[in-house]
């Protein structure tokens, strides 16, 4: 089946089974290795992109399903030369240690900055009357479906913080 996709404000088309999940499309028939297949049950975070802007399990998601959305993976975050502000913090702060997870890590941030700029409420919400703060239990659990095998969890959590209080942009790279 033929589905129209914008993937990292590029137009493509893939033609494949209706089988095919999102994170299968994207490594193998779109060339886009940077989403990582962790355990392929949607419950490790590391397959995470964003999907017109909100974040996803890739593996739990067919392809054909996303006819004409946008879909922004780490490729469409920034580039090795041209770091994008919550990717320098990863580094700054040693959020990567092995890296296999960090690709679904900053999607899952990025769009967690996000639904909390929009007053998104989570499970650790003190007051939903008041705008949301970004404290470290609130990034803490808006980041649980997201593992790290290396245990990177406090430095992933200081280069969110650093870029959700910081006057740092936290959008695609320019």
């Amino acid at each position: 089946m033929k589905t129209r996709l914008v993937i990292n404000g590029q137009d493509h088309e893939v033609d494949a089974d209706t089988r095919v999940t999102l994170l299968d499309a994207l490594r193998n028939h779109l060339n886009l290795t940077g989403t990582k297949k962790g355990c392929d049950h949607g419950q490790c975070g590391a397959c995470t992109v964003l999907v017109n802007g909100r974040r996803i399990n890739s593996c739990l998601s067919l392809v054909c399903s996303h006819e004409g959305d946008a879909v922004t993976t780490i490729e469409g975050i920034g580039t090795p030369d041209t770091l994008a502000p919550l990717q320098q913090a990863f580094v700054s702060h040693d959020g990567y240690q092995c890296g296999y997870c960090t690709p679904g890590q900053i999607c899952s941030a990025l769009a967690m900055m996000d639904e909390a700029a929009a007053g998104w409420p989570s499970a650790v919400t003190a007051d939903l009357a008041d705008p949301v703060t970004l404290s470290d239990a609130e990034i803490g659990e808006r980041m649980s479906g997201n593992l790290c095998r290396c245990a990177a969890y406090s430095n992933i959590v200081d280069a969110i913080r650093e870029v959700a209080h910081g006057d740092v942009a936290h959008g695609e790279a320019a």
